[in-house]
C-alpha cells in the first residue's frame, strides 16, 4: 500500500506524525478511512477511536473526544479536542470515574454546576461507548 503524511495533535501534544496507510477516523457523518491520495475533506470528529495503520504488522488506536480532520493533498491533519492512546486507558478506572460523576450531578445545586456535571458525566459515557466497555 502507498503511504501518506499524518499528524494527530491535541492541545497538550503531538500525538502522533509520520508516514502511514491508512486512518479510520469517526466522523459525525460516520466511520471514514482515509487513504492516500483521497479527495480534499475537512469534517469534524465526534468521540470516538482513530485507527492508524502505519503497516500492516503496526497499527495503533487513539480515543479522541471530538475536534476536526482535514484531509489536503499534503495528507491528513487531525486537531482534537482531547486524544488519548487506548492502551493509556483503564476500563476499571473509567467505570470508577462515572459513578463519582453521577454522585456529583445528583449533588449539583445551581444551573451552572449540573451543567458541568453533566458535561463530564456525558463526556465520560461517550469514552466508555467508544472502548465497548
Amino acid at each position: 500500500m502507498a503511504a501518506f503524511h499524518f499528524e494527530l495533535v491535541s492541545p497538550e501534544q503531538l500525538l502522533f506524525s509520520g508516514e502511514v496507510e491508512s486512518v479510520a477516523i469517526p466522523g459525525v457523518e460516520g466511520q471514514m478511512t482515509i487513504l492516500r491520495d483521497h479527495a480534499p475533506v475537512m469534517t469534524t470528529l465526534k468521540p470516538g477511536i482513530v485507527e492508524v495503520e502505519e503497516s500492516a504488522s503496526k497499527k495503533s488506536r487513539i480515543f479522541v473526544r471530538g475536534g476536526f480532520a482535514d484531509v489536503a493533498t499534503g495528507g491528513l491533519t487531525i486537531l482534537a479536542e482531547v486524544a488519548t492512546p487506548v492502551e493509556q486507558l483503564d476500563a476499571s478506572k473509567i467505570t470508577q470515574e462515572i459513578k463519582n460523576a453521577q454522585e456529583d450531578l445528583a449533588d449539583a445545586s445551581g444551573d451552572e454546576a449540573k451543567r458541568v456535571a453533566s458535561e463530564k458525566l456525558d463526556q465520560l459515557n461517550e469514552l466508555k461507548t467508544a472502548l465497548g466497555l
